[in-house]
């Protein structure tokens, strides 16, 4: 029988500070540290349901400002709620919009909320942390987050200051605003580049209380080494006790990254975007089947892989879908980048358990990363001839 309230379990730790935990929900549990496939208006792009069920994922996220753009909260509650109006059992995440709203053009930011036009109708809308919760609350996922001010990289220190005092001021509205019961509420972390800022900003979270704390702001173009110098800082001031998410982001080196640090969550349209340019992710490393040189490859994707797609197709019937402009190319590189995301994280738990988390960041990241290097290779050597 699945939970009616959130709760959190740290089950170890690797030397290299890697976590291994389970988080339980209303609608299942979560083994963490985990990648959260991205469905941002309740639909994932090229996938059915089902089908996401088989790569092996255990949560999903939707965005708050997508759905009430369209069909609107009213309309999916009034269906049953988020799960029940897009056809799965297992447990959501709803982002707040903040991220979405804060990269509108001709936004109108105060302390008291934001307003902005909708892309789709051009309408004027007022988001504020109580409408945000409000609309959270409607859609009825099992975890919701704050809404908080994304700053733009590069940020001054003096802006991001400013910025993460309002932030810190809606969470604590927020948390007064949230009224449904089985929703888990994060907190959102701001603070940019800027340790003491960081600081102030995990220490003003805890002092509110939230079961679980997000650190947003990064993968806004700030680039790897500053996400790990950011998330090194970051990180040992959340309790341990509680699950610790990075928000957007989703490239294996970035979550191999983010799990050495104390990451237990973390979650990326890549999976599903790359697909459907026909860029697929393998053991070692990205190809892009609708290269002429997968014409003729009788080999699956990935040889290593269990998937739907690699178990079924070759290279040569996926390159034939993208130069035949077929749905059904997206639909199958979808499938296998997803489950290749899921499965990664499902060999790094077991690292973890292992306590062998770095030795199978550097087997993977080595192999993973041999075909870019020899194709970097080959043009240095093409220039100089």
């Amino acid at each position: 029988m699945n939970p009616e309230t959130f709760s959190f379990t740290l089950l170890g730790k690797d030397p290299s500070g890697a976590r291994r935990g389970r988080f339980s929900t209303p609608h299942g549990v979560v083994e963490t540290p985990i990648f959260m496939p991205v469905g941002t208006a309740a639909a994932m792009k090229a996938m059915t349901m089902e089908q996401l069920k088989d790569t092996g994922a255990q949560i999903m996220l939707s965005n708050t400002y997508h759905l009430q753009n369209q069909p609107g909260a009213d309309l999916v509650e009034k269906m049953g709620g988020l799960h029940q109006f897009m056809g799965w059992d297992g447990p959501v995440l709803t982002d707040s919009g903040g991220f979405q709203v804060f990269s509108l053009p001709g936004k109108i930011v105060d302390d008291d909320g934001v307003t902005f036009q909708y892309q789709k109708n051009n309408e004027p809308f007022r988001l504020t942390p109580e409408i945000s919760i409000q609309i959270q609350n409607q859609l009825g996922a099992d975890i919701i987050m704050a809404f908080d001010e994304c700053v733009e990289y590069p940020a001054t220190y003096d802006y991001t200051k400013k910025s993460l005092k309002r932030t810190l001021d809606w969470a604590a509205r927020c948390k007064k605003a949230h009224r449904k019961e089985g929703q888990a509420l994060f907190g959102i972390s701001q603070g940019a580049l800027f340790e003491d800022l960081r600081k102030e900003s995990i220490l003003a979270l805890v002092d509110i209380g939230f079961p679980g704390y997000a650190m947003g702001g990064l993968s806004v173009g700030e680039g790897i080494d500053n996400m790990k110098r950011v998330l090194e800082f970051t990180t040992p001031w959340i309790p341990e006790d509680k699950p610790r998410y990075v928000m957007g982001i989703g490239l294996p080196e970035d979550m191999f990254a983010a799990v050495e640090r104390g990451v237990d969550m973390m979650d990326c349209i890549i999976p599903t975007k790359y697909a459907r340019s026909a860029t697929l992710f393998t053991n070692v490393g990205k190809l892009r089947v609708s290269n002429r040189e997968f014409r003729s490859d009788k080999f699956p994707v990935d040889t290593n892989c269990q998937c739907y797609t690699c178990r079924t197709f070759s290279r040569a019937y996926l390159n034939h879908l993208f130069a035949g402009n077929e749905i059904l190319g997206s639909i199958l590189t979808s499938i296998h980048n997803v489950h290749f995301y899921l499965d990664l994280m499902r060999r790094i738990r077991e690292a973890i358990e292992e306590k062998r988390f770095i030795a199978f960041r550097d087997e993977f990241l080595d192999l993973y990363t041999r075909r870019d290097k020899r194709q970097k290779g080959r043009r240095r050597k093409s220039q100089k001839g």
